[in-house]
């Protein structure tokens, strides 16, 4: 995925580590297809080669987590109908680990299963398992519970990193190793951790990570490194082929420093940015995508091969959503990944798809498939949110320490954190938050004082009064973590630092986690809510023009800041600063009859009415 400062995954040459790997050299990889034919797969005269012909990738990226496990196998088919003959998806440690030792491969998560969809749909597949992804996903991928260690260095030769790394890596392997071409399945290559160049050259860590994943029994493919262009010396190895990474009008130049220093091939854009992502607060983000298909269109004539990202970007439900640092700014990530890309975040073509669907056809003479259709979006009538439930009726027992903590400290890996002290004393004057991560609401005695917001570089409110026993509450939001850049290696969430009012610290907390994984067993009654932050809970039948199962938008347009579950399943957060207004629902996720919504709002007593929308909103006017 693509990172706001260097470039991308550029071209992504397939070598092999085949000479480290069951000594195989450069000998090409052979394999059994579905249909029984033997099939090799190799790097010859700097360009692919499959059943000793020359081949040409051109994939798109889209990832199984991002999209209804229902909808996966229709995502794939758009792929294919574009021009596609494989599609690039990375492996998200921290969805398949949520806790040290507990994996999670089922449902949503069985990305062995996306894997075969792709096969019986004719792609192959070109993998990415990190263990770092990147991707505008929470922490990069990262599970939250590795920041529980204290002094640890995430992405890099620290053991303490090094070890949880190389178990997951291994427990990986037993889910996709399987499908590698070699053993019959459709994996064509293994990327080597991920645009390592934008971030580090410690080439002993990249080593260990290449060595990690051949002892994890991804030998069996071609490997390789992605990085910007001028990114390469730092990012790759020698004994791996390098693809580039890069975005509109950066192909000609991109191409030209791979032709140098890498000459032997091939020659490859592992990531050719067809869109951009979102932050909470800044403008939605579009892109030319006749100058995309133009610049597709080049590159494939050239006979490079390419990957697009994203083909399909879907959506960041839940938690996951990331966060950037540009060198000054925390940006934390909206939930929608639609990305301005050809297949949308619902799955429907936009005009952009066609623009690279004919670039394709033009470049190769493809006979494609048709275009599959899709079921239009519904609208459904406001959702009447009739049930409520103050936050502070249902905090859970807290934690009582005299400094303190961090989320990750107590074992929270999402959601909010509560902190609340006692004033020792009448005091007036600055209230001063030293490491806020990410955004707080302050209340003294259950008064709203003030917020205070990461994204916007703040750190205190100016002036606080409070007396001598008063309650002082600080609820604090992780908003996403850092995927991107070194600071990502400090994202522990809550306060990380001290509290001081007046300049006098605050000792004797009492702290509340507030994952917020299951409200369920709160307190609702009907009516308004007393105090704010408050959960709204109302129950509702689909169905109208659409179908009963077909998509829907939620509009959001009325909420402040909060949190939205569908059935008692994550959709994604709700901002009114813009630019997403609107939470996709996908119509699978939809009951025939009732369905429950619940809705936390920082700010509101009184929920509106939030009605279903036939097309999203990610576009909307930005505030303060």
């Amino acid at each position: 995925m693509p990172n706001v400062l260097p470039s991308r995954l550029r071209q992504w040459i397939l070598l092999a580590s085949c000479a480290v790997v069951l000594a195989l050299t450069c000998s090409p990889l052979r394999a059994q297809s579905n249909d029984g034919r033997a099939h090799t797969f190799a790097v010859r005269d700097g360009h692919f080669e499959l059943d000793g012909k020359p081949f040409q990738i051109i994939s798109g990226e889209m990832h199984y987590p991002r999209i209804p496990r229902e909808y996966w196998r229709a995502r794939l088919r758009m792929a294919k109908a574009m021009g596609l003959n494989a599609v690039t998806t990375y492996v998200f440690w921290n969805v398949h680990e949520p806790e040290p030792g507990k994996y999670d491969f089922t449902g949503q998560n069985d990305v062995a299963e996306f894997i075969r969809e792709a096969q019986q749909e004719g792609l192959w597949v070109l993998l990415r398992p990190g263990p770092y992804s990147c991707a505008e996903w929470e922490w990069g991928g990262y599970p939250y519970w590795l920041l529980k260690t204290p002094g640890i260095v995430v992405r890099s030769s620290d053991p303490k990193f090094m070890e949880p790394a190389k178990r997951w890596l291994m427990r990986l392997g037993k889910e996709l190793a399987p499908l590698q071409l070699a053993n019959g399945g459709p994996i064509l290559t293994v990327q080597v951790e991920n645009e390592y160049g934008s971030f580090d050259k410690d080439h002993a860590y990249m080593e260990q990570i290449h060595h990690a994943l051949i002892d994890a029994g991804f030998g069996k493919s071609v490997m390789y490194t992605a990085d910007g262009p001028e990114e390469i010396p730092n990012g790759s190895l020698p004994e791996l082929p390098a693809v580039i990474n890069f975005g509109t009008g950066e192909a000609k130049h991109g191409f030209e420093v791979l032709h140098k220093l890498r000459p032997e091939g091939p020659f490859m854009s592992g990531e050719y940015w067809a869109g951009w992502f979102d932050h909470w607060g800044e403008k939605h983000q579009t892109t030319d995508g006749a100058k995309q298909a133009e610049e597709l269109g080049w590159m494939l004539q050239q006979g490079y091969s390419v990957s697009l990202y994203m083909v399909h970007g879907g959506t960041s439900f839940g938690w996951m959503n990331g966060a950037n640092w540009d060198g000054k700014h925390y940006q934390p990530d909206v939930n929608s990944y639609d990305y301005d890309t050809g297949i949308d975040e619902s799955g429907r073509p936009r005009a952009k798809y066609f623009a690279f669907r004919n670039a394709i056809v033009k470049a190769t003479g493809l006979a494609l498939p048709v275009v599959p259709s899709v079921a239009a979006p519904q609208a459904v009538a406001p959702i009447a949110l009739t049930e409520s439930a103050s936050l502070w009726d249902n905090l859970p027992q807290p934690v009582i320490s005299h400094e303190l903590k961090s989320m990750e400290d107590l074992g929270q890996a999402y959601g909010y954190i509560l902190y609340r002290t006692t004033a020792h004393a009448d005091a007036k004057g600055e209230l001063a938050i030293d490491g806020l991560h990410d955004y707080a609401q302050v209340y003294v005695d259950g008064k709203l004082a003030g917020t205070v917001d990461r994204r916007l570089n703040q750190s205190k409110l100016d002036s606080v009064a409070v007396v001598k026993g008063a309650r002082i509450d600080l609820l604090v939001e992780n908003s996403g973590r850092i995927n991107f850049s070194k600071e990502l290696r400090g994202e522990r969430k809550g306060i990380l630092g001290s509290v001081t009012v007046a300049g006098t610290v605050l000792h004797d907390w009492r702290i509340y986690p507030l994952p917020l994984t299951d409200v369920d067993g709160w307190k609702f009654s009907a009516g308004g809510c007393k105090a704010a932050p408050c959960v709204f809970r109302g129950r509702f039948t689909p169905g109208y023009a659409g179908g009963a199962d077909a998509d829907t938008f939620l509009d959001s347009a009325g909420l402040t800041k909060g949190f939205v579950w569908l059935n008692g399943r994550p959709l994604g957060r709700t901002w009114k600063v813009g630019p997403q207004e609107t939470l996709y629902v996908p119509g699978v996720w939809l009951k025939p009859g009732a369905n429950e919504l619940t809705v936390l709002d920082l700010n509101l007593t009184n929920a509106p009415g939030l009605p279903g929308l036939d097309k999203p909103i990610l576009d909307a006017p930005i505030q303060e």
